[in-house]
């Protein structure tokens, strides 16, 4: 029989709220992978940074809510002048970093971005070397925002491999918001109650639904809905560090905790599950799998379960130029989630609801060759007629072997096949990409492609000289994470 209270009484925490703590509090990273694949996600996370704010729509966003606010060992921004206190700095370093999709993704039963956790590591990581150093005391090192990297990317990565948090209308945010939140108040110095109080806090807080990603109201807040939940966590963590008190059955009370409240059904049935069956499954313990799986971003900037669409589509673009009024049709073969997440039809309002259509992406890159964040944009969309003409023309079709695969923890492939049918009978190749170019079977040919974008995205924000500097920073592992955190975010003020 379970019981819910120990031997004075007390309420015990559920096991998941104490599985996380114990393994933000104990566990040591010895993965030299992990160690190597931090300082990349670190990189290319700030490079997706750095290009954002080139978009007036996510830069009007930013700064503190009272202009000219000074703030005492403020937390920077990267690639502008803002010093605010953490939870803004995290809510607008996790904004920057996620508003083009552009920054590395993890896929499972649900999705996400782990490097949308930098906001909260990397302002409060900043914050506290200002704050040590002011008071004599020894500043934190890159070390240790790597180290709280890899183990903010297992909190999520991990909690998406068996639950589906998108089957019931939920966004995985939440899952940011809960990593954030362990490891900010890990950071802060908590120990294990302010950390079982504080992850307690991240589960009640609920999720956002999942209607802004989704036809007929995909708009931005996709795009900063990721620094609002990382920020959530500092804020959550710098309560619990201030003495209040947790909720130890948030997931488990009956009647109100999470499992009943918002994982008790499918979108499909609508039927209540048993509780056995709604608690969160673990296939494996937390560790630094996900950062050594973790997929990148190289090429394209678009929802990842379009990735591998968009590249063969480019292999496809030769053969397609100029023939668009000779195309009887186009069959895109895919796996499950991407048609439940990116399949679109009819029309496409903003810049948010394009790079989430697998449709839109498959023609933008037979017909150039080429997918940038700006061919998202509608003065682009509306100078180009042709694209939703091609859309139009396109079937999207599920490989069951696709979806299998993509489960597959010895695969997790993403799949997609490309094939263009003209009048007349004849047809190209069906071109299939079953791993993107960011995926760790293909780390030998994407680090290269990976350093290269971060080169650009540099370019696109910084002058050279500093641009160069920036750049040899992460040069060399060792050097890098025995620098101190405010010298780094130092280098990145512009």
């Amino acid at each position: 029989m379970r019981t819910d209270s120990d031997q004075t009484g007390h309420l015990i925490y559920d096991q998941v709220i104490q599985d996380i703590a114990d393994y933000v509090l104990n566990f040591e990273v010895y993965s030299n992978e992990a160690w190597q694949t931090a300082r990349y996600c670190l990189m290319d996370s700030l490079g997706c940074a750095f290009l954002s704010l080139r978009f007036p729509e996510c830069t009007k966003l930013l700064g503190p809510l009272v202009e000219g606010t000074v703030v005492p060992n403020g937390a920077r921004v990267p690639g502008t002048q803002f010093c605010m206190d953490p939870v803004k700095a995290a809510w607008d370093i996790g904004c920057t970093i996620r508003w083009l999709d552009f920054n590395d993704t993890w896929l499972a039963e649900e999705w996400g971005h782990p490097s949308d956790n930098l906001g909260a590591i990397l302002a409060v990581c900043d914050f506290l070397s200002q704050k040590r150093l002011s008071a004599g005391e020894e500043p934190l090192t890159m070390g240790k925002v790597m180290e709280a990297m890899i183990k903010a990317y297992e909190i999520q990565g991990v909690l998406a491999l068996q639950n589906s948090f998108n089957r019931v209308g939920l966004d995985h945010v939440l899952l940011v918001r809960v990593a954030s939140t362990a490891i900010a108040t890990w950071l802060m110095g908590g120990g294990r109650e302010e950390l079982l109080a504080a992850i307690s806090q991240a589960w009640v807080d609920g999720s956002a639904l999942r209607t802004y990603r989704h036809f007929p109201n995909t708009g931005s807040r996709k795009s900063w809905a990721a620094g609002d939940a990382t920020a959530r966590g500092v804020r959550l963590a710098d309560m619990a560090m201030r003495g209040e008190m947790g909720i130890p059955t948030v997931l488990t009370a009956k009647q109100w905790g999470f499992y009943d409240v918002a994982f008790s059904k499918t979108n499909a049935d609508q039927v209540i599950k048993p509780l056995e069956e709604r608690q969160f499954r673990f296939p494996r313990r937390f560790g630094s799998y996900v950062m050594e799986n973790i997929l990148f971003k190289i090429s394209f900037p678009a929802e990842f379960h379009g990735q591998t669409a968009c590249e063969a589509a480019i292999v496809l673009h030769p053969l397609v130029r100029g023939r668009v009024q000779d195309i009887e049709r186009i069959v895109v073969t895919t796996h499950e989630s991407a048609i439940r997440i990116i399949s679109k039809t009819g029309p496409l309002s903003n810049p948010a609801d394009r790079d989430h259509c697998l449709q839109y992406i498959v023609a933008v890159a037979l017909l150039f060759g080429d997918l940038q964040a700006s061919f998202y944009e509608d003065e682009f969309h509306q100078s180009h007629p042709e694209i939703d003409e091609l859309r139009g023309k396109i079937t999207v079709v599920e490989d069951g072997c696709y979806s299998k695969d993509y489960l597959d923890p010895d695969k997790r492939s993403i799949a997609n096949g490309v094939q263009v049918f003209f009048k007349g009978g004849k047809a190209t190749e069906n071109v299939v990409v079953e791993y993107p170019l960011g995926h760790r079977r293909r780390r030998k040919e994407g680090i290269p492609l990976l350093l290269k974008k971060f080169h650009s995205n540099l370019a696109a924000r910084f002058p050279s000289g500093q641009a160069e500097k920036i750049l040899a920073l992460f040069a060399d592992q060792q050097q890098l994470q025995a620098m101190p955190v405010h010298l780094f975010m130092d280098k990145l003020v512009i």
